[in-house]
């Protein structure tokens, strides 16, 4: 299994950025997908998650700002992260979770200038 994370870059506070992340290999389709943070100094963190059904989860810091959807059929998911703040600046992480297995992409950098 391997997740391709795409879409870091430098954003101003207030803007709107989009994560993705495709998961390629083989994999039971009832699963969880998700992206972490980790900011520097700090532990990773959970941003929000969304199982294979469509149920999603998030953070309380990103609730109604980040929205995070999948496509199954091409086993993605997006990150929209909407009114950026520089306390969102991380490194985002894309993790799949299928039965007991846990899987991570490469880490994506989102600066947020204030």
């Amino acid at each position: 299994v391997q997740l391709q994370a795409s879409g870091g870059g430098l954003v101003q506070a207030g803007g709107s950025h989009r994560l993705s992340c495709a998961a390629s290999g083989s994999f039971f389709r009832i699963n969880t997908m998700a992206w972490y943070r980790q900011a520097p100094g700090k532990h990773r963190e959970l941003v929000a998650a969304i199982t294979s059904g469509g149920t999603t989860n998030y953070a309380d810091s990103v609730k109604g700002r980040f929205t995070l959807s999948r496509d199954n059929g091409k086993n993605t998911v997006y990150l929209q992260m909407n009114s950026l703040k520089p306390e969102d600046t991380a490194v985002y992480f894309c993790n799949l979770r299928v039965l007991r297995d846990s899987f991570w992409g490469q880490g994506t950098l989102v600066t947020v200038s204030s």
